[in-house]
């Protein structure tokens, strides 16, 4: 198989779909694979990489989509990127189609065949491809906070974990799925006051058993909800549904509960938000306030880390992109159910359920498009 990899052009985007190290193992299997010149720099890696790796440096992105089979990238397409995508091309990188019609909507047009990273399941519901980038922002979304806690930034002007004599920050994470338990690995670890507000008797348990008495587990109702949020200085969104938008936790009457210059970071923000005001950001401009409390809505934060995060992504992606490559998608999909599972969009037809009912569209069964 021909695969492309192409410079990410969202803004501040600096990972990319493919290390050196995976072309080697495509390579290494009998496949070729473009690159685009500078696509890796961001994420420290140059082109003399990918070409002691075995990989094709191609200059511009036009090549690349013309004779590629397969395009792996780390976001899903922009605009400017869509025209070139061609009928039966397969199309392998986060898509979070639920929380954006016009996205699919020209996918579909395409016909193309698009595979998204975060909703490659396996049988137990684990989220593999997801799960390296939940890790990153879930443990980025208290970073982040912590800084617009500052003063300079709008912030209340709190130090999450204090200093003696005074009171350390609250945080409030809504969520304990991988975004939440890695966001309270980092508050709890600076000293700060969290509680985990969490749907899953089961995920509570496993919370109490990782942290103890230094967390507070609470059930998902309105009145926890609304109690914590009244309390705390941040509060972390981190609610997951696999393909899915996500439901709107917090709501425009929780602000006038919260306290002027507390901070809401939205890591659910790819997924439409977990919070009724929040409005997709980016790093360029990654705050606003309504009502006095700061919303942080960036949609690619782990971008931001970009070394970190390729190498983690990729490290998941791999083993899916090689399976494709090696036996193509319809024959890959017959082996592996997790990655069926991670087709949205098949020549034409939406044939993820939940993004089909995310989106009020017809939702066909995969199989019985290519049986």
């Amino acid at each position: 198989m021909i695969l492309g990899v192409i410079k990410e052009i969202k803004t501040h985007e600096y990972r990319v779909g493919m290390t050196p190290s995976c072309v080697k193992s495509y390579a290494g299997r009998g496949h070729r694979v473009l690159i685009q010149s500078g696509a890796g720099e961001s994420a420290g890696f140059e082109d003399r990489d990918y070409q002691a790796a075995g990989g094709t440096i191609v200059e511009g992105r036009e090549g690349i989509f013309t004779h590629a089979q397969m395009i792996v990238k780390v976001k899903e397409p922009q605009p400017d990127e869509l025209g070139h995508l061609r009928k039966d091309q397969i199309l392998f990188c986060y898509l979070h189609l639920a929380a954006d019609r016009a996205l699919t909507e020209a996918l579909l047009a395409r016909r193309v065949k698009a595979v998204g990273y975060e909703t490659i399941e396996l049988p137990d519901g684990t989220l593999p491809c997801l799960k390296p980038m939940s890790e990153v922002a879930g443990r980025l979304s208290i970073q982040e906070a912590a800084k617009y806690l500052e003063k300079p930034f709008g912030g209340r002007g709190v130090l999450l974990g204090g200093v003696p004599g005074v009171r350390r920050a609250r945080v409030t994470i809504l969520g304990g799925g991988t975004v939440g338990t890695n966001a309270c690995k980092i508050a709890v670890g600076v000293g700060a006051e969290v509680t985990v507000i969490e749907v899953s008797p089961r995920r509570m348990e496993y919370l109490d058993d990782i942290f103890g008495s230094r967390i507070t587990t609470l059930f998902s109702t309105d009145a926890n909800i609304e109690e914590s949020l009244r309390d705390c200085d941040v509060a972390i969104g981190a609610v997951l549904i696999a393909g899915k938008k996500a439901p709107h936790l917090i709501r425009k009457a929780h602000l006038a509960l919260m306290k002027p210059g507390a901070v809401i970071v939205d890591v659910a923000i790819d997924q439409g938000g977990c919070t009724e005001t929040s409005r997709a950001t980016t790093h360029d401009d990654p705050i606003y306030k309504v009502d006095g409390v700061i919303h942080y809505c960036v949609t690619n934060m782990p971008g931001a880390v970009s070394l970190t995060s390729t190498v983690a992504l990729t490290g998941a992606t791999l083993p899916y992109g090689l399976m494709i490559a090696d036996q193509g998608l319809e024959e890959a999909c017959r082996a592996s159910s997790a990655l069926a599972r991670g087709v949205n969009l098949y020549r034409g037809a939406c044939v993820h359920e939940n993004v089909a009912a995310s989106l009020n569209l017809d939702h066909v069964r995969l199989e019985s498009l290519y049986s």
